[in-house]
């Protein structure tokens, strides 16, 4: 069938968004497409930044919910495995093959510690922070009853008020408990400063990581006098991730959007004082969308809103133009400034989502296009995985 006469390419469905060998421009939206050029990139940018510096990077799932783009990072960015923050989301990457997970948060709720006590027979090593001695006793018996092991990060707050202990010597006895604890390894220390991540300039985010490090530092140690040196120290992001590399203390990175980049993320400020999606990281996730309406004169309006992307970090922006600006966004309808009426009915925009994260888990698909044609489709895994 010739994909490239749209009313022809019409009869393949449209059970899924687009199909291989179709043009960027027949693709039904709103709907994510990846630039596999720039996602393949930026994957293997940071893979050679962690075999260069001799540190482990596990992958953020929660960024793009997508065993297959797991296993893209896995197979060419040299990642360990990944992270998640709920059990839902580690059992979809379980169950897609990826044998190495991490649940990045607490699991207090007895029906989700018995799941995350079952990962391990789906063929994944499984590990899991913790901040209280009660999930210690928890955790343990679940996986007795199992007969697995779980491995247990104690997580520090060393900036993000929320999860965590926050002294070396909760530290030290969370990590005694764990050692204890029938069915369960201490695996190291959770040091996670997302808040730190989208400070704007450099120094700012220097700052607030030089104070996190410290008290990273002192817990680490702390667990070494104890005798429980930690295997792993892990956090980092796609913000600070350079820094972290940097203290000597810190051997495992959980980077997320660095593979997608998104609007919030592209317009902090580099080492070098240029914008990060300059000077870092491409933009590789887009949402797709059509202009439906040329209600009058210097306006557009397109079929990308509410839900279909995350406003929570501020409006899409349009990625490759500076004639046309997002103004606003209601359920369905994204209302666009076009000055210049350059833009025609059923014309495609690409724009860049505020905040990848989210935007990914409104999606059930993504689009995978090479040089303007449709290469690959592949589910959003672990959409909705929010328990």
């Amino acid at each position: 069938m010739d994909l490239t006469n749209p009313l022809a390419a019409l009869e393949v469905g449209y059970d899924i968004p687009a199909h291989p060998g179709m043009d960027e421009a027949q693709i039904q939206t709103p709907c994510l497409i990846l630039d596999l050029d720039a996602l393949e990139r930026n994957v293997r940018k940071l893979g050679d930044f962690v075999k260069a510096h001799g540190i482990r990077l596990r992958v953020h799932g929660k960024m793009h919910k997508s065993v297959d783009v797991a296993k893209l990072q896995m197979e060419i960015g040299g990642a360990v495995g990944v992270c998640c923050q709920k059990v839902s989301e580690a059992e979809a990457f379980a169950r897609g093959g990826i044998a190495d997970v991490l649940v990045s948060n607490q699991v207090r709720d007895p029906a989700k510690i018995d799941r995350l006590a079952q990962l391990p027979k789906l063929g994944a090593a499984t590990s899991v922070c913790v901040d209280d001695l009660a999930n210690v006793g928890e955790l343990s018996a679940a996986a007795v009853r199992h007969g697995v092991s779980l491995a247990c990060l104690v997580e520090l707050d060393c900036g993000m008020d929320r999860c965590g202990v926050s002294t070396p010597e909760e530290v030290v006895a969370l990590a005694r408990a764990i050692a204890a604890a029938e069915g369960l390894g201490f695996a190291g220390i959770q040091a996670y400063h997302g808040a730190a991540q989208h400070l704007a300039t450099y120094p700012e985010r220097k700052a607030a990581l030089d104070k996190a490090i410290a008290l990273v530092k002192r817990a680490a140690e702390a667990l070494t006098a104890a005798g429980l040196p930690p295997e792993l120290v892990s956090g980092a992001g796609t913000g600070t991730f350079a820094l972290e590399t940097a203290s000597g203390v810190y051997n495992e990175l959980q980077c997320g959007s660095y593979a997608f980049m998104d609007a919030d993320y592209g317009r902090i400020a580099a080492e070098s004082g240029a914008r990060l999606d300059e000077d870092g990281f491409e933009h590789a996730l887009f949402l797709l969308t059509g202009i439906m309406s040329r209600p009058r004169p210097g306006r557009a309006v397109c079929d990308a809103g509410l839900k279909s992307q995350s406003v929570d970090s501020g409006l899409p922006t349009v990625f490759g133009r500076d004639d046309v600006t997002y103004l606003r966004c209601s359920d369905e309808h994204g209302v666009l400034d076009d000055p210049d009426d350059a833009l025609a009915v059923n014309e495609k925009l690409r724009l860049v989502p505020g905040h990848c994260d989210p935007t990914c888990n409104l999606h059930d698909w993504y689009v995978g296009v090479r040089g303007g044609k449709v290469e690959t489709v592949w589910p959003v895994s672990a959409r909705g995985k929010v328990y």
